[in-house]
């Protein structure tokens, strides 16, 4: 017999679990993406002070990639472990190991000053980052939505919300450190200050996600016999390449709208200032954008959100460009609005529900986990491309052609996919299946 006591614990446990999720998300993203717009304005001139700059440029994004390829290395890992002991432990481990490789990239020395160990330092902690957030990432939105009886869209996108509120607070502290210390002494070592920071950050958030229990649906699953990566691979194998396809484009829109947009508006002769600030304002709207949307693909269902999200995007990349180039502020900021704070948000957000609902519970943190990390490759590669395209000669229509062709593979998955949000978790047949053509 349940407890009268039991929907309220329950409802206050949902309550803790999103905004541990939310709080951690924020932290994991701050440091995430702080190295991001890092890459763009400073790691060029501090790290490869040996190198042409465009070709330093390329080298910074090179090594911005490494984390996204270190990424499904992470949820495969802690996706194990986190489907054999709990969600919760592993979350706790990838909120340390991400405070303290962040903390150590702001006490790394310089080029100057231990030549190529500088470099592959920079490096080896970015992977250790990349493995931090492909475990976090899995862990966070399980433990929203298996925690939530209702309305699963709008409460596992609490955690796809901390990633813009991520980068909104890294670009504020990157940005309030230079604005306060100067060209010169931000350069020198003042862009240490953002990633020492990660120390506070890290014993905020490990207050907040300790208090949080483990989901009843995992305490009640029973484990699978065989490795879950396994479980995975045999039984959900085309839910796995499909959900890749549906949020591959995702991420090469949000690298493309943050960290390539950034160093593409200084080459058109914008202030790192101003840029920085456009790209803050679209992340506040990206996080109304996310959890509205989301909230929306719980009544609409994920596929048409994201579908929609896809195709506007397609459109939209061969406007972006143009907006940049135009010179104006203005343009600039609704270019970036527009991208980051309404279409993307289409794309991105009901992915946390979406991944959960593909797999089951005895395998789902490892499945979601690693189809959304290989999906992410996409958000690490497309910077790198983008500015050896531009190295090449190549125009921007080509970028905006490679981003359509992304959307369009999206599309198609999408397309491939039966309607999820209806899935219940604690199904043992797992998540929705895929159409096998009409019938």
């Amino acid at each position: 017999m349940t407890s009268p006591a039991a929907p309220d614990r329950d409802s206050a446990q949902l309550r803790r679990a999103v905004a541990s999720s939310f709080l951690g998300s924020v932290i994991e993203y701050y440091d995430f993406l702080l190295y991001a717009t890092a890459s763009a304005v400073v790691f060029s001139q501090v790290f490869f002070t040996n190198l042409d700059p465009l070709v330093a440029t390329v080298a910074s994004f090179g090594t911005f990639a490494t984390g996204y390829l270190a990424r499904p290395l992470g949820g495969l890992v802690f996706g194990h472990f986190g489907d054999r002991v709990g969600r919760k432990r592993m979350l706790v481990l990838t909120m340390v190991l991400m405070g303290v490789a962040s903390s150590l990239i702001g006490l790394l020395p310089t080029y100057e000053q231990i030549g190529a160990w500088a470099p592959l330092g920079l490096v080896l902690l970015r992977v250790l980052q990349g493995v931090a957030v492909g475990g976090e990432w899995g862990g966070a939105v399980l433990i929203s939505a298996e925690h939530a009886t209702s309305r699963r869209g709008l409460w596992a996108s609490f955690t796809n919300a901390g990633a813009p509120c991520g980068m909104v607070l890294s670009t504020a502290v990157l940005t309030g450190s230079a604005a306060v210390l100067g060209e010169e002494a931000f350069l020198a070592w003042g862009w240490r200050i953002p990633f020492l920071l990660s120390i506070a950050l890290l014993a905020l958030g490990l207050f907040v996600r300790l208090r949080v229990a483990e989901p009843r649906l995992f305490q009640e699953a029973e484990p699978s016999r065989r490795a879950p990566l396994l479980d995975v691979l045999r039984h959900r194998p085309r839910q796995l390449a499909l959900g890749v396809g549906v949020g591959l484009a995702a991420f090469v829109a949000q690298s493309t709208l943050t960290t390539f947009v950034l160093a593409y508006g200084v080459q058109a002769g914008f202030t790192r200032q101003a840029v920085l600030n456009a790209i803050t304002l679209s992340s506040v709207t990206a996080v109304v954008g996310i959890i509205g949307f989301s909230a929306l693909s719980d009544r609409l269902g994920r596929r048409p959100v994201v579908l929609v999200g896809a195709l506007a995007m397609a459109v939209y990349s061969f406007a972006l460009f143009p907006l940049v180039d135009s010179g104006s502020s203005a343009l600039l900021l609704v270019a970036l609005v527009l991208g980051q704070g309404v279409i993307h948000p289409m794309m991105y957000g009901p992915l946390a529900a979406l991944y959960t609902e593909l797999f089951s519970t005895e395998s789902r943190y490892t499945g979601a986990s690693l189809g959304y990390q290989l999906a992410g490759l996409g958000g690490g590669l497309a910077p790198v491309l983008f500015a050896q395209l531009q190295s090449a000669g190549a125009g921007t229509t080509a970028i905006s052609g490679t981003i359509t062709t992304f959307c369009a593979l999206t599309v198609g998955c999408v397309l491939a996919l039966r309607e999820t949000s209806g899935q219940d978790l604690a199904s043992t047949t797992g998540a929705a299946v895929v159409e096998e053509g009409k019938r």
